[in-house]
């Protein structure tokens, strides 16, 4: 069994219950004991930026910034993808804590040596 889990997340307040269910999944694998990365994708990168998911949640009730303070305080690796959050005006110093800008050759590096799951 794969014991490392990159979870990469495309969507971001343009889909709520998608994007939090993506930090949820990375929330149960991590207390489930597996090595967790995340990538943010797309829309996604606006899930790392300062202020933007205080009030993002699930139609199930979870709420994305409980749940990526959870991540935040385990040192869970973000990695968000540099010329998507260039293409958004989204600098490294707007990142949250525990985010900073990938290239996608880390993208592809962590996916082949973990399960993925894309959201």
């Amino acid at each position: 069994m794969q014991d490392k889990v990159l979870i990469v997340v495309s969507c971001g307040t343009n889909n709520p219950n998608r994007s939090t269910r993506a930090i949820h999944l990375a929330t149960v694998a991590h207390k489930a004991g597996k090595q967790i990365s995340m990538f943010f994708l797309d829309e996604a990168v606006y899930l790392v930026k300062k202020g933007l998911i205080q009030h993002l949640q699930a139609a199930t009730g979870d709420v994305a910034d409980d749940l990526m303070t959870y991540l935040q305080a385990y040192e869970v690796p973000m990695l968000v993808c540099t010329p998507c959050a260039e293409a958004r005006q989204v600098a490294a110093s707007d990142l949250i804590e525990g985010a900073r800008l990938a290239p996608a050759s880390e993208l592809i590096e962590a996916a082949c040596e973990s399960t993925v799951i894309s959201l």
